[in-house]
């Protein structure tokens, strides 16, 4: 954690903010435009115009030379000053920050640019009173390119660290942020799979790359151009997703799409060498699987959450119209004027439209198989009875009266003589009683009438006998 004071801190962020993506720009611009003088043994006159050009250039803004002008710029660095922009932005800001400081990180993220811009302007203006070919672009198209740029880049930062507390607060959708991720599934996938799909283009025509590489005989040429060919990849890129969704590409008189190519002059651009070349042959129309599979990726983010129809439809609605107002913007960004060759860019009128209706009818499809649409619970119907309808009463006849019963007679019946109980057997451990010694005894009450003894213990006979032997013999 740093020790310096809120302010201090906060004023290094905002500085960070506002020059950090172009002042990394503006180095790696100046390297490269010293490093291509150097290695033509050419003097220093024009390098601060070629430096501030350039870096107009990054944010689109066409650059004029000799009465040519350079409108198709490359969308790599573009992409690239975005992202820069975005990280720096959603790095100053805090997701429970006030409103009052997001608003100083965004001036800040469009301010440094736009004074940027202005500085570039004046630069190229007074090398242009040197350097005669070169022109002074249009002010008006500089300043709104550069706004535009960086203004989305802090749009993506600021909402990636507030956006769920904003959209908690407002009356928008919760579904929102679900439509934005299956949006950038969709556009993921056609720019991933169309990337593929030049590629293989690529290997497929190896023998037009190596002639296009073989216009110059230096290393520092053959690099020069192969790092071109790496910039102007998504422009490629783009244009193979236009023609995957049934659109079509054009550079200059030749045009390009699933279903036909006219052919024409193209720049000896390693990259172009992707591009079909007449007759069309039947692997070209399988691009169109690629737009399905697009489709398919938009209809699975949008079916994670099942939904009742209206908001899922809705919500697949949103999603395939958001990819393609961006997938628009790209290609109008990525096009322009190439010089002699004419207009380089895709079908506007088609390419926005064919997107909307892959992503909407493939992904539409896809949310209906994949269990997005979410089924009302059935509601048990009651049914109320109907009122029965009264039958005819006969009149009931007078019930007679009962006659009290008879009590009856309980007889006494005798009680249960209560059996004997035994008495407890002694327990084991308890000693058993003493015997009285007078039982043993014998005396004349107890003999019977007939002249015997009534004997009550069988022990008792062995002492009688006994006593009866010992009078005998007195």
């Amino acid at each position: 954690m740093e020790n310096r004071p809120v302010g201090t801190r906060q004023a290094r962020e905002l500085l960070r903010v506002a020059f950090g993506p172009s002042i990394v720009a503006l180095v790696i611009i100046a390297a490269v435009v010293l490093l291509q003088l150097l290695i033509a043994n050419s003097d220093m006159t024009g390098a601060s115009g070629a430096i501030a050009s350039m870096w107009l250039g990054v944010h689109q803004v066409p650059v004029s030379i000799g009465g040519r002008e350079l409108g198709v710029m490359p969308l790599l660095p573009m992409l690239a000053m975005v992202w820069g922009t975005a990280r720096t932005t959603a790095a100053a800001t805090a997701p429970q920050g006030s409103w009052f400081v997001i608003r100083w990180v965004v001036a800040s993220a469009v301010g440094g640019p736009l004074l940027i811009a202005a500085i570039s302007l004046a630069i190229i203006h007074d090398a242009a009173s040197v350097i005669t070919e070169l022109q002074t672009p249009n002010a008006l198209r500089a300043f709104g390119s550069v706004l535009l740029v960086h203004a989305i880049g802090a749009g993506i930062g600021v909402a990636s660290k507030v956006g769920r507390r904003v959209l908690a607060a407002s009356p928008l959708p919760r579904w929102l942020p679900e439509a934005i991720r299956a949006a950038f599934a969709g556009m993921l996938a056609l720019v991933g799979l169309s990337g593929l799909a030049t590629a293989g283009s690529l290997v497929v025509h190896w023998s037009t790359m190596h002639e296009l590489y073989s216009i110059t005989d230096s290393v520092f040429g053959q690099f020069s151009l192969t790092v071109l060919s790496v910039l102007y990849a998504p422009n490629v890129i783009i244009g193979t997703s236009a023609v995957a969704v049934g659109s079509s590409a054009h550079v200059g008189l030749a045009t390009f799409s699933s279903f036909t190519v006219f052919g024409g002059d193209i720049p000896a651009l390693p990259i172009l060498a992707a591009v079909p070349t007449p007759p069309l042959g039947p692997v070209w129309v399988a691009l169109l699987i690629i737009a399905a599979v697009s489709g398919v990726a938009v209809g699975q983010q949008c079916a994670r959450r099942p939904l009742p129809l209206g908001q899922a439809m809705a919500k697949l609605g949103v999603a395939a119209l958001l990819a393609a107002v961006t997938m628009a913007l790209l290609a109008h960004a990525g096009s322009g004027r190439l010089g002699n060759f004419g207009d380089v860019g895709v079908d506007q009128a088609t390419f926005g439209p064919a997107v909307f209706l892959w992503f909407a009818g493939i992904g539409g499809l896809t949310v209906a198989m994949a269990g997005g649409i979410a089924r009302r619970p059935k509601t048990a119907r009651v049914v109320e009875p109907e009122p029965e309808e009264p039958a005819f009463e006969q009149p009931e006849e007078p019930a007679e009266p009962e006659e009290p019963a008879e009590p009856e007679l309980e007889l006494d019946e005798p009680e249960p003589e209560p059996e004997p109980v035994a008495p407890p057997m002694p327990l084991d451990d308890e000693p058993a009683p003493a015997e009285d010694p007078e039982e043993h005894f014998i005396v004349d009450d107890d003999v019977d009438d007939h002249g015997g003894q009534e004997r009550s213990d069988p022990g008792m006979d062995h002492g009688a006998s006994g006593d009866q032997s010992r009078g005998a013999a007195d």
